[in-house]
């Protein structure tokens, strides 16, 4: 019996040489080498610096220019590359440098094509057709195909067009075009291996540059689901969201890029912590930042007014979601305001800070009048962002709780494990989940939850999105406990301890990894886990490389808050068709720097695996154009015998 997909073939391939015709173009795609995939994680709102290691694909253009062009100058090789990331802002600084202008545009018009040969050459010609920019996409396809030195009469005809370009004043624009091409072939597909958001001062920009990007996937981080519950509606994670931006004095991000009302917010501030100490809650402010202290002193009472809200929130939270279990998190109920101090299991530890003018004692958790009108206020403010909400919809639709993508597995944070090193089993609307499916009804009920406004059929707790950020059991947290509250206001570090998941150990053992890899379905002998989350802590001698190989930790600090800590700007990864390549990024200056003097992200790369060399049949692509393949040659079947009729012959 004829199936249902071989009929729908027949509407697009109605006569045996259009089915002859595709049969041979995909089994030729399967035999192109593996096309680049880059992995970069925990960009934390840093846009400079991952704008920057996108345009240079984490060194990879380098290392094809020196592999390509190895008789040139180092400065030349330095300007090629710097053209190449930033072509507009390079022409404008530095061509007027060079004497015999139209000489300097020809060599450089040569290599760029030279370049781009060598960065398409992974593609077929109809798949580097498509990312051609469309004004220039004939001239460009011609050069790129173009072999002129083995034909005089072609190489005249190469020059001419190089020539004309020169000569009709569209170098400038032109470069401009190839270069950014090259930049779009160097690398196929990217992966976000979560936390997009918070601690920077840009995550507008950085989902602003993924929207655009050509080939792309997220797997959501714990900063990234606090976000989501912010556009969601959610208080209590919008009063984090608010918290982070204020401690890292980056409330452009809510104000500038998501255009967050926060004046009413500033009012009630000012007006109700008038007469507090505040000083605790000034931001973290950078050396380069210039800040008024009029600005500071109104930022650390915004900061108090909404970490307050946000431990009222929380506790409510708590007391109506006991499917939690998270009573050990109530903490102003347990204040003492005679003596200053606040009970913590069987122990009283001295408070920094009892000034809270808005604290009912009677009922701790209970907002006043004003703190209800500003969470109202807010959270329209959140819901009703057009911008919040498109890309935090983009986030969704492109995103995941994990993936599974050429046999590596990608997530961000853990997998909850217990001591026994078994995978931790946890109760969500009375039935128990680990490992793959545990994940898996995560992932369905972040959609659900977010494109229901947080409305689904039955309901998890109270606010499933904060659950996910700080609860002890979420894959994406990791921890006993987020210690907000003993970190702002109990100087006892014993008590400011995070306790990490045994995952977190327990992840350095290759069988660890390997019982993963089969949980989640994967050919232990040729995969690989792929982690975010927490700083490779460098200085210390940590290795990003865990489990002989078996799982890499690509969060190395490419947030400014985390390299004085880990003593570098971050890790990403390379895996092109001849194996791994970790890459450890050194710290980004600026743009303008980049531009001005050539200024690269120092980058040292390290071989994780070396295999005999891929290609597009070895990936899950490859799988799919087999199996097409197999459903073509069914139909051509059909038609050779007369199951089918043939169409337009």
């Amino acid at each position: 019996m004829l199936n249902n997909y071989c009929k729908i073939l027949s509407k697009y391939y109605d006569n045996i040489a259009k089915v002859s015709k595709e049969i041979i173009n995909l089994e030729a795609i399967l035999n192109l080498p593996k096309p680049t995939e880059h992995f970069i994680t925990d960009i934390h709102g840093e846009y400079e610096s991952f704008s920057h290691i996108l345009r240079n694909a984490s060194g990879y253009i380098r290392m094809k220019i020196d592999e390509e062009f190895s008789d040139l100058k180092l400065h030349e090789k330095k300007d090629l590359a710097t053209l190449v990331y930033y072509p507009k802002g390079w022409l404008k600084a530095n061509k007027t440098e060079y004497k015999e202008l139209k000489d300097w545009y020809k060599i450089t018009l040569e290599r760029l094509v030279i370049l781009c040969k060598v960065v398409s050459s992974k593609y077929s010609r109809s798949k580097v057709r498509k990312a051609l920019p469309e004004n220039y996409s004939y001239i460009i396809e011609e050069l790129l195909h173009e072999n002129s030195y083995n034909n005089i009469d072609r190489k005249q005809y190469y020059n001419g067009i190089l020539e004309s370009i020169i000569e009709l004043n569209r170098a400038d624009d032109f470069i401009i075009e190839l270069s950014k091409l090259i930049r779009r072939l160097a690398v196929d597909h990217l992966h976000i291996v979560g936390d997009i958001y918070d601690r920077g001062p840009a995550p507008h920009l950085v989902m602003d540059e993924l929207m655009n990007h050509h080939s792309l996937d997220i797997q959501w981080g714990n900063h990234d689901i606090l976000w989501v519950g912010a556009a969601a509606g959610s208080t209590a994670c919008i009063y984090n969201v608010l918290r982070i931006c204020m401690k890292y004095n980056n409330l452009e991000s809510a104000e500038d890029g998501y255009g967050i009302n926060l004046l009413p917010l500033a009012r009630f501030a000012m007006k109700t912590y008038k007469n507090t100490n505040c000083k605790m809650f000034e931001p973290k402010i950078n050396n380069d930042e210039n800040i008024s202290l009029d600005d500071i002193k109104l930022i650390a009472q915004m900061h108090k007014a909404v970490t307050v809200l946000q431990l009222k929130l929380e506790g409510n939270i708590i007391k109506e979601s006991p499917e939690y279990n998270m009573n050990d998190r109530l903490f102003l109920d347990k204040i003492d305001f005679t003596n200053n101090t606040v009970r913590i299991g069987d122990k009283d530890y001295p408070l920094l800070d009892t000034d809270f003018p808005t604290f009912d004692p009677d009922d701790p958790y209970r907002l006043s009048k004003e703190e209800e009108e500003i969470t109202e206020k807010l959270k329209n403010s959140f819901i009703k962002s057009e911008k919040l909400q498109k890309h935090i919809k983009f986030l969704i639709l492109k995103g995941s709780i994990y993936l599974k993508y050429n046999s590596n597995l990608l997530y961000h944070a853990c997998i909850p494990m217990g001591e026994d090193k078994e995978f931790k089993k946890i109760e969500i609307l009375g039935k128990s989940y680990y490992g793959k499916n545990f994940l898996d009804k995560i992932d369905i009920l972040v959609r659900e939850y977010y494109l229901t406004g947080g409305k689904p059929k039955e309901k998890f707790g109270s606010d499933f999105f904060w659950y996910l950020w700080c609860h002890q059991d979420s894959p994406l947290f990791g921890k006993d406990k987020m210690a907000t509250f003993e970190r702002y206001f109990i100087e006892d570090k014993f008590t400011h301890k995070e306790k990490e998941n045994p995952y977190f150990t327990l992840r350095d053992k290759e069988k660890v990894c390997n019982k993963i890899l089969e949980n989640f379905g994967l050919d232990v002998a040729k995969s690989h886990i792929i982690n975010g989350h927490m700083p490779v802590i460098v200085r210390k001698g940590e290795s990003p490389i865990k489990a002989n190989g078996k799982l890499l930790v690509i969060d190395g600090g490419l947030s400014k808050a985390y390299q004085k800590k880990t003593g570098i700007a971050g890790y990403t990864l390379i895996y092109n068709s001849y194996g791994l390549l970790l890459t450890t990024q050194g710290p980004f200056t600026s743009t303008q720097e980049a531009i001005e003097s050539g200024h690269d992200i120092l980058t040292i790369s390290e071989v994780v695996r070396k295999n005999d060399r891929k290609f597009v049949k070895d990936t899950d692509i490859g799988k799919e154009i087999s199996e097409e393949i197999s459903e073509l040659k069914y139909l051509l079947t059909s038609y050779k015998e007369g199951i089918i009729k043939e169409k337009n012959i």
